[in-house]
């Protein structure tokens, strides 16, 4: 009678996976981005303010953070993530209950905001997409799009959770729940759970058996430095591509219920079709990264660019109806692979010794991108009445991004230096 054959355990860095979906999902983009319009008629009826005054703090946040990720990424590599997402998001839930003490003086506001840029860095993609690529190789496409299942499921969620609040408790009481919410739940999680590599349970890179010695501690990984990234012509390819692409999407979904509404469609339908575009954005995450671990990514990323472009066009053309929400759903996909995209490509391309500092400089432009698109869309629409310059403007820059996309070469191989192990 044969033996039984053991159990085979579930690998652990799907648990590693889960506890970083829980941390993004209490990170900067659901707790600050997809809040700010809730807390925004209130806080100008309490204070007077202009929409354009107090949607200028959201954009001096989002402009800090831009230029903060590189120094989150390289203290992520050189202490790893876990020390830098602690304290992170202790001094971001403390930022978010300061709101309570809001004044007249609208540089209190600005203040607050800036230092929620700051630090909210060490709570967004950056740290927790590192411990992702440590933990997965050839399933990382996968396990990056699930990871961003959970700050994709905090969009929806957070302005609704918000609403109640403020319905319930009013403004100030409302940031100081948020705040104490966002430190006891991820806190603790991410304190107690999170292993930032698989050696450090003397496991292997998506749970297979290694024929290769483990490197030994303190031997740095392989890759390039943060400096001779820059210095290669596909670091620029790729922070071209992707600034462009995401000031292309986030320029569209800012203005989407305006121009929806422009043209006749009701404000209920309008807002149906940004749902659609979140629920697109979800899909294109999980596709995104299933894709990317059976296709060249250079070959992903023209698709679901191509599609958004796709989107842009129609709404450029006047779409509206049906075809309108087809629209949103295409660069609602666009948007949401961008996100797995970027991270997958830094660790193909430049391999894991300073992948937080490089993804930092990627994500940084993904997110200026964001600041530089909802400006341009209005500006347009300002100066002559109607998006359609604006849109004709993020076509040619997603038909730019993808063309870029074609200049990537194959992978770079990185293997382990085996000096130090022989030398032991």
């Amino acid at each position: 009678m044969p033996a039984p054959q053991p159990e085979k355990k579930l690998f652990h860095g799907w648990w590693i996976l889960i506890v970083a979906a829980i941390g993004l999902f209490m990170g900067f983009g659901p707790i600050v981005s997809f809040t700010f319009g809730v807390f925004l008629k209130p806080l100008i009826t309490e204070f007077g303010w202009s929409r354009g005054q107090v949607s200028l703090a959201f954009s001096l946040s989002l402009l800090v953070m831009s230029f903060a990720f590189p120094f989150v990424g390289r203290l992520v590599d050189r202490y790893g993530a876990r020390r830098v997402i602690v304290p992170s998001v202790v001094f971001f839930g403390l930022a978010l209950m300061s709101l309570s003490l809001l004044s007249a003086n609208l540089w209190h506001l600005y203040t607050v905001y800036i230092v929620l840029g700051l630090v909210g860095g060490g709570t967004a993609p950056v740290p927790y997409s590192n411990v992702i690529s440590h933990w997965f190789d050839k399933k990382r496409g996968l396990a990056l799009g699930l990871a961003m299942v959970g700050l994709g499921l905090g969009t929806f969620i957070m302005p609704s959770l918000a609403q109640m609040l403020l319905t319930e408790f009013g403004w100030r009481q409302s940031y100081v729940i948020v705040g104490v919410m966002v430190m006891v739940v991820a806190i603790p999680v991410v304190a107690l759970f999170l292993i930032e590599t698989p050696q450090m349970r003397g496991l292997s890179p998506d749970g297979e058996q290694s024929l290769a010695p483990l490197l030994p501690k303190g031997q740095p990984l392989s890759g390039l430095s943060a400096h001779e990234a820059r210095q290669t012509r596909t670091f620029w390819v790729l922070v071209s591509a992707f600034f462009l692409m995401s000031a292309s999407v986030h320029g569209c979904l800012i203005h989407l219920v305006p121009l929806l509404t422009d043209r006749g469609v009701s404000p209920q339908l309008a807002a149906m079709a940004t749902s659609l575009f979140g629920g697109a954005l979800l899909i294109g995450r999980v596709g995104a990264g299933y894709l990317l671990d059976r296709f060249f990514a250079s070959t992903v990323a023209v698709t679901f660019f191509c599609g958004a472009t796709l989107g842009l066009v129609l709404l450029w053309s006047g779409a509206s109806g049906a075809t309108a929400f087809f629209a949103a759903f295409c660069v609602g996909l666009g948007m949401g692979a961008e996100g797995d995209i970027i991270a997958y490509l830094i660790g193909r391309y430049f391999g894991l010794r300073s992948f937080s500092e490089i993804y930092g400089y990627a994500f940084g432009a993904f997110t200026l991108g964001g600041v530089v698109g909802p400006l341009l869309m209005g500006k347009a629409f300002d100066s002559t009445g109607s998006y359609t310059i604006g849109l004709g403007i993020f076509v040619v820059a997603s038909v730019v991004a993808a063309s870029l996309m074609t200049r990537l070469g194959p992978y770079r191989t990185w293997e382990a230096t085996r000096e130090a192990v022989a030398a032991l």
